[in-house]
């Protein structure tokens, strides 16, 4: 059990990396992970309102590559991660 709350924290913090090495405002990103449906962990990134097209980017592309990138990085675990940008 505390190999994931391990995992679900090193998630975030790297959701919370490539935000805030995006935005022009990193003091506004925030990162949550909490449980979802079908034993799935939720990560929801928050940032600031101007910053929030820098994070999607055109048509998404940023967006999808981000969850890609975590989708990649949590391989090992046996949980879907779902990255939600609020």
């Amino acid at each position: 059990m505390e190999d994931n709350f391990i995992q679900n924290d090193s998630i975030a913090a790297l959701v919370e990396y490539i935000a805030k090495n995006l935005v022009d405002d990193p003091s506004q990103v925030a990162v949550t992970a909490k449980a979802g449906e079908d034993d799935s962990i939720v990560v929801e990134l928050t940032v600031a309102k101007d910053d929030m097209g820098k994070v999607i980017g055109k048509q998404g592309r940023i967006a999808k590559s981000i969850r890609t990138v975590v989708r990649a990085a949590s391989v090992k675990s046996e949980k879907k991660y779902v990255v939600e940008i609020v």
